[in-house]
């Protein structure tokens, strides 16, 4: 970001370092990627000065974000992830694992639980190539920790639900890598911790990422994958939080659209927003607490493009996708290539053309192998109108 902000800006290293309170010749030796800055106020000086979002740091929110112009451009995504990265070591709590046959307290599930949920913000600019290897790190480190040392029954039920948290954050990172065996393990080894932990929220969550990564299959394992989700929102029951039963019901209503189910699709996107209209203010897990109206929509839009719906389909992703920052690169990629796809059902060739070359542009250099995952059919069926100057033009541009 330092060499960007010369290089496209016109700002000198002097002034960048006046900012943010860094010596020049630090700046330049930053700008060419060796080194990290590791003193929390000197990451607060450089959020600050770049108008990085708080949350992407762990930071609490800074006075400049609340204007209305606090979105963050693609532009920035380098500084982001290098950012996000540098702030791991001051922003998470210092852990020092115990010795083997040490005595655990019972704090140390709830530490580690705040440490798996600012590791999770990774996730915002990362993708799981870049992510997978520290979430299986703090996997490994706690399933190890089980093993060795001794505990009470309720710490030992507290660790045990960190655990399937963080086998479900390690598994969805894998997946996003496209390391689709491993992220299977995981998944399953999440089940298993949940249950022997009580913990029926995340039982159903490991559930129901086994149901949206067997949607990768065969027909006879897409319906596996639909019951399989239908069983994530009966195991977290009636009374799990609304954002969870929010996620769930979400996913349900992805797995129906996949198998073709249109009235099943719409029943388990209305309960879904049944439960999001339940949340009022009263603490919600982590790993939920993104699940809001915009996502709602997201995934409403991408069950009607995947039925063929795309007046239903354009409209709900248009008003979502306005909303959604740049930053999000992975996703907003992702998005748009459903967009891409409903655009292409209706007909509307060169728009499609035009939102995909968007979700190119973001997806270069994400370590994520689903956007071009879900681009690659979309390219292809806009191959048949390559005679169109637009379509051409993408075209080109996956090539290139």
């Amino acid at each position: 970001m330092f060499h960007v902000a010369r290089a496209e800006a016109g700002i000198s290293y002097s002034a960048i370092a006046a900012e943010c309170g860094i010596k020049p010749e630090r700046v330049g030796t930053l700008a060419k990627g060796h080194g990290k800055v590791t003193s929390f106020e000197k990451i607060v000086r450089i959020a600050d000065a770049f108008r990085v979002p708080s949350h992407m740091v762990g930071l609490a929110p800074r006075p400049w974000e609340t204007t209305s112009e606090g979105s963050v451009g693609a532009g920035r995504r380098e500084f982001l992830k290098t950012s996000a990265a540098a702030s791991l070591a001051v922003s998470l709590p210092d852990l020092s694992r115990p010795p083997t046959g040490g005595r655990v307290g019972g704090d140390l599930p709830g530490q580690l639980r705040q440490r798996t949920a600012r590791l999770r913000r990774l996730d915002d600019v990362l993708g799981g190539g870049d992510t997978y290897r520290t979430y299986l790190g703090e996997y490994q480190a706690t399933r190890t920790l089980l093993r060795r040392s001794t505990y009470t029954e309720e710490t030992a039920r507290g660790l045990l639900s960190v655990l399937a948290e963080q086998a479900q954050q390690a598994g969805w990172a894998a997946f996003d890598g496209g390391l689709h065996s491993e992220a299977r393990g995981l998944y399953e080894a999440s089940q298993k911790a949940a249950a022997d932990a009580g913990d029926a929220e995340l039982a159903g969550n490991a559930l129901a990422f086994l149901a949206y990564q067997g949607l990768r299959g065969d027909r006879q394992a897409r319906q596996d994958a639909v019951r399989t989700a239908a069983r994530s929102c009966t195991t977290a029951g009636p009374d799990a939080a609304p954002r969870v039963r929010a996620l769930l019901y979400e996913r349900l209503a992805w797995a129906h659209a996949v198998a073709g189910h249109a009235e099943e699709t719409e029943r388990a996107l209305d309960a879904a927003r049944d439960a999001l209209a339940e949340v009022d203010g009263a603490p919600q897990p982590d790993w939920a607490a993104w699940v809001d109206d915009t996502e709602l929509q997201i995934m409403s839009g991408r069950c009607w493009t995947e039925l063929r719906r795309p007046l239903r389909a354009v409209p709900v992703l248009e008003a979502a996708l306005a909303r959604y920052d740049d930053s999000h690169a992975r996703d907003k990629a992702l998005y748009l290539s459903w967009l891409a796809d409903s655009y292409l059902t209706a007909g509307e060739v060169e728009q499609a053309a035009t939102v995909a070359g968007r979700a190119l542009d973001l997806s270069s250099g994400v370590a994520s192998v689903r956007p071009r995952e879900r681009l690659a059919p979309v390219l292809r069926r806009l191959g048949q109108h390559q005679a169109l100057p637009a379509v051409a033009d993408v075209l080109e541009q996956d090539r290139a």
